[in-house]
C-alpha cells in the first residue's frame, strides 16, 4: 500500500467507501499501487494501468488503455466524448462495487495481460481528419506554431481540430484557433487547466481559470 494513498483515501469526502472497495480489489491483482495526477494510480512493470479517483456525481475507475478492453458487458464509458484511449466504470455505491467484483477482476486481468503483450491505442488517426485551411494558412505564416502543434501529444492534437472543425463558418474557425494559439504555444491542450491536470482527471472539476 502507498503511503500517499492511504492519506488520499482518509481525507476522501464523498466516495471513500466505494474508493476502498476499488482498492482492495485492484491490490489483489499483479498492479503496484503508486500516486500520480492526485489520484490513486496502479501500474504494471511502471505503465499506468488503472485510476480512481473522485468526481461529484460518482468515483470512478479508469482503464487508460480501456479502447482495448474486450468489455462484454459493455459497463465500460469514455471519460469525455472525443476520448480514444481510456474508458471508466462509475460507482456510486459500495454494493455496486460488490456486485461488479467478478467483472473488475475480469477487466483487471485483460488489462495486465495488454501490457504484458505490449499493445498500444493507435494515436496516429489525425491523418484522417481534415485539416481546416484556416489552420493550415495559421501555419504557414508562423512556423514555430506549426511546430509547436506537432511537438503536442496526438490526444492533444486531435481536441484541438476537432474543435476548429466543430465549427461551420470559416470566421468562427479563424477565432477559435486565434484564441487557442497561447495555449498550443505554451503546449497545453484543450482540456488542460492551470493545476496542470486536465478537467476530465478526476481531483480536477475545473472551477479554476484556464490557462491561457
Amino acid at each position: 500500500m502507498n503511503p500517499k494513498v492511504n492519506e488520499y483515501l482518509q481525507n476522501a469526502k464523498l466516495w471513500p467507501k466505494e474508493l476502498r472497495a476499488l482498492r482492495k480489489i485492484i491490490l489483489a491483482s499483479e498492479l503496484t499501487e503508486d500516486f500520480k495526477w492526485r489520484s490513486p494510480c496502479y501500474t504494471y512493470q511502471k505503465s499506468n494501468v488503472l485510476i480512481i479517483g473522485e468526481l461529484k456525481a460518482c468515483c470512478t475507475l479508469g482503464f487508460l488503455k480501456g479502447s482495448l478492453l474486450k468489455d462484454p458487458h459493455g459497463v465500460l464509458t469514455k471519460p469525455g466524448e472525443n476520448s480514444r484511449a481510456a474508458r471508466m466504470m462509475s460507482f456510486t455505491d459500495v454494493s455496486e462495487v460488490t456486485e461488479a467484483k467478478s467483472i473488475l477482476q475480469a477487466y483487471i486481468h485483460e488489462a495486465i495481460e495488454i501490457e504484458k503483450a505490449g499493445l498500444k491505442v493507435d494515436f496516429d488517426q489525425n491523418r484522417e481528419m481534415d485539416i481546416p485551411v484556416e489552420l493550415q494558412q495559421k501555419w504557414r505564416e508562423n512556423p514555430s506554431f506549426k511546430t509547436a502543434f506537432d511537438a503536442l501529444t496526438p490526444g492533444r492534437q486531435r481536441g484541438y481540430l476537432l474543435h476548429f472543425t466543430a465549427a461551420k463558418q470559416s470566421q468562427t474557425r479563424e477565432s477559435r484557433i486565434e484564441k487557442a494559439t497561447p495555449r498550443i504555444l505554451a503546449g497545453k491542450g484543450l482540456e488542460d487547466c492551470i493545476c496542470g491536470l486536465s478537467k476530465k482527471m478526476p481531483r480536477c472539476d475545473g472551477s479554476h481559470k484556464s490557462t491561457g
